[in-house]
């Protein structure tokens, strides 16, 4: 008698942890939405961020008050270590600086990316 081995398909777990930023500082493809609503009304997506990080739906227009904008520098550096992405204080200050909406629309893809529900992948055999 031959014996038969059958074995089940078993899904699999995608999961976004990694030590990068998912998205690049200047990847606005990804999320046009999200970069227009920028473009046009800066001010207002970044309040809107900052309230989906869970901070104060104001705190971005505190940015006015420093050479190097303080909130932006203060979030990227936050969401840095709340998400274990790896980088330096020196270039968050850098990018905070010279590409401030930029910083918030990578800030945003993030939060998007990461809070995105675990996703089960069945592989199915043919």
């Amino acid at each position: 008698m031959a014996k038969m081995i059958v074995q089940q398909p078993q899904p699999f777990v995608v999961a976004t942890d990694s030590n990068q930023w998912s998205s690049g500082i200047c990847n606005c493809t990804e999320d046009m939405a999200s970069c227009c609503f920028a473009f046009w009304c800066f001010p207002c997506f970044a309040c809107k961020t900052s309230r989906d990080y869970g901070e104060c739906l104001c705190l971005p227009l505190l940015d006015s008050f420093g050479l190097i904008p303080p909130i932006t520098l203060s979030m990227r550096v936050s969401m840095r270590q709340r998400y274990g992405i790896l980088g330096s204080i020196c270039n968050d200050c850098l990018y905070s600086f010279f590409c401030g909406p930029c910083v918030w629309c990578q800030m945003s893809r993030e939060m998007k990316m990461r809070l995105q529900p675990i996703t089960l992948v069945n592989a199915r055999a043919k």
